[in-house]
C-alpha cells in the first residue's frame, strides 16, 4: 500500500514538473512577461533609454523637476497608439503650463520613433525600449515576439519592425519622485484628458 502511494505521489510530482516546464516554454515563446510591480505611492524606478534623437534620456534628469507622465503603448503607427499620441500632442501646451512632461515608451526602435514623429508631427519624447527593460521596471507586461507595421509616410511605404510589445499602461510620477497615478485600463484616445484630470487633482492636494 505504501509503495503504491509513493508511486502515485511520484507520478503527480512528475506531472507538476512537466506542467511547470510547459508554462516556462510558453512564456519564452511569446506570452506576457511581468517583472516588477509598481503601485501608487511607490518610488518610481530609475530608468534610461534612447530617445527619438538617439541620445540617452535619463529619468534622473527629469523626475523631481516636473510631473512626469510615462505612458507605455504597443506600437508606432497603429490606430489606437496614433490616437493616443495625437491627443497628447494637441494637449501638450496646456499640460506644459501645469508643469507636466510627457514621455511615450514602446518597443519600437529610434528609427521607428523618428518616422512616427514625422508622420504625425509629435512634439514630445519617445523612448525606444527595444529590450523591454523600462516596461519591466514598471511591471508592465511585455510580449517578446517580432512584429511589424506597414505605413505610408510622405508617399513612401515603410515597414516598422519591433521585437517587444508592451501593454498600454500609463503612470504619473509626482514631484516627490513617487507614483501618483497608475492606469492599467487606458482608453487610448482619452488618456491625455485623463492625465489632465489627475494633474488637476494633484494640484488641489497641495
Amino acid at each position: 500500500m505504501q509503495l503504491r502511494v509513493l508511486a502515485d505521489l511520484s507520478g503527480l510530482f512528475r506531472l507538476l514538473q512537466l506542467s511547470l516546464f510547459a508554462c516556462m516554454a510558453h512564456g519564452l515563446a511569446g506570452s506576457p512577461a511581468l517583472a516588477g510591480d509598481v503601485n501608487v505611492g511607490d518610488k518610481a524606478p530609475l530608468f534610461s533609454a534612447a530617445d527619438e534623437t538617439g541620445g540617452q534620456w535619463k529619468s534622473a534628469d527629469h523626475v523631481g523637476k516636473k510631473i512626469v507622465v510615462v505612458y507605455f503603448y504597443p506600437a508606432d503607427m497603429t490606430g489606437g497608439c496614433t490616437k493616443q499620441a495625437c491627443a497628447f500632442r494637441d494637449d501638450l501646451s496646456a499640460l506644459k503650463q501645469q508643469g507636466v512632461e510627457i514621455v511615450g515608451v514602446s518597443g519600437d526602435s529610434v528609427a521607428n520613433h523618428q518616422l512616427f514623429r514625422k508622420a504625425h508631427s509629435l512634439n514630445f519624447t519617445l523612448l525606444a525600449d527595444t529590450e523591454g527593460r523600462v516596461a519591466e521596471a514598471f511591471g508592465v507586461p511585455v510580449t517578446k515576439e517580432q512584429k511589424s507595421v506597414k505605413a505610408t509616410i510622405d508617399g513612401r511605404e515603410e515597414i516598422l519592425v519591433r521585437g517587444i510589445t508592451a501593454k498600454r499602461w500609463t503612470f504619473v510620477i509626482g514631484l516627490d519622485g513617487r507614483i501618483a497615478a497608475k492606469n492599467t485600463m487606458v482608453v487610448a484616445a482619452e488618456d491625455s484628458r485623463a492625465i489632465a484630470e489627475v494633474v488637476a487633482k494633484l494640484k488641489q492636494q497641495k
